[in-house]
């Protein structure tokens, strides 16, 4: 096979990956806390289809080659919810939260509350304070979430604030290294307490994803992989019409 071909294939592989990115952050537009994926690519450099009895070296030939993914984490737009129990980080701060594989951190802030009392994520994940879940009394009301992520609460028929717990914000050195692990959850090691950030009561963090921009992209891949898909197509034909030529060459 001609390096054109070999060189069209790689770019068209490559524009597969990307296109699976662009969709996945497309669907996930609505997703609260959502943290945009983007594609890295970088040059390959190796020697292309030769023939073995020629002198002297080929010259190196450029393919497109995947080279993985990286998250962009900056910072989403804020909703207001009015909902007491939501919540919008303000910062590089991740919740906490409990799962039955563990420890698992989130940027979606749309909690509720569990039949236990419970303060949960909308997957029904335990959202962990400083000091362990953070579970409320049947008769608690005029629930407060202070900056700092303190909770109280009005108990009873009283007028003093009762404290529920702590909201436990924690971020990493280097959160390219955190995995997605579906369900807007993330995994990952070195989670250190976060006193920088804070949080805003009443409010969601939306998804970081420009939904005009990631369709434009999608557009702009269609485009080339159709055009490289057309230019493989002529080289073909270019290649089988060589070959017809010289087989009706006299002998």
């Amino acid at each position: 096979m001609e390096n054109t071909l070999l060189i069209g294939l790689s770019r068209q592989t490559v524009l597969e990956r990307q296109l699976d990115v662009v969709a996945n952050n497309i669907a996930n537009v609505n997703t609260a806390g959502f943290k945009s994926d983007q594609s890295l690519f970088e040059e390959y450099l190796s020697s292309g289809a030769h023939e073995d009895n020629f002198k002297g070296s080929d010259r190196r030939v450029s393919y497109v080659q995947d080279r993985g993914t990286y998250r962009d984490f900056a910072q989403g737009p804020s909703e207001q919810t009015k909902n007491p129990l939501d919540v919008a980080i303000t910062g590089n701060a991740f919740l906490v939260v409990q799962t039955a594989a563990g420890e698992r951190y989130t940027r979606d802030g749309g909690l509720q509350m569990n039949s236990l009392g419970q303060l949960v994520t909308a997957s029904g994940n335990a959202v962990l304070g400083t000091s362990g879940p953070i579970v409320f009394q049947p008769t608690d009301h005029d629930i407060n979430v202070s900056p700092d992520g303190t909770v109280t609460v009005v108990e009873g028929n009283g007028r003093t604030d009762s404290l529920r717990g702590k909201l436990r914000l924690v971020s990493f050195t280097d959160a390219q290294k955190l995995l997605k692990e579906g369900s807007n959850l993330y995994s990952g090691e070195g989670a250190a307490p976060d006193l920088k950030s804070q949080v805003q009561q009443g409010y969601i963090e939306k998804s970081n994803v420009n939904g005009v921009a990631e369709m434009s992209r999608m557009i702009e891949i269609t485009r080339a992989y159709t055009q490289i898909a057309t230019m493989l197509q002529q080289e073909s034909d270019l290649h089988k019409s060589a070959i017809e030529k010289l087989a009706d060459v006299p002998a």
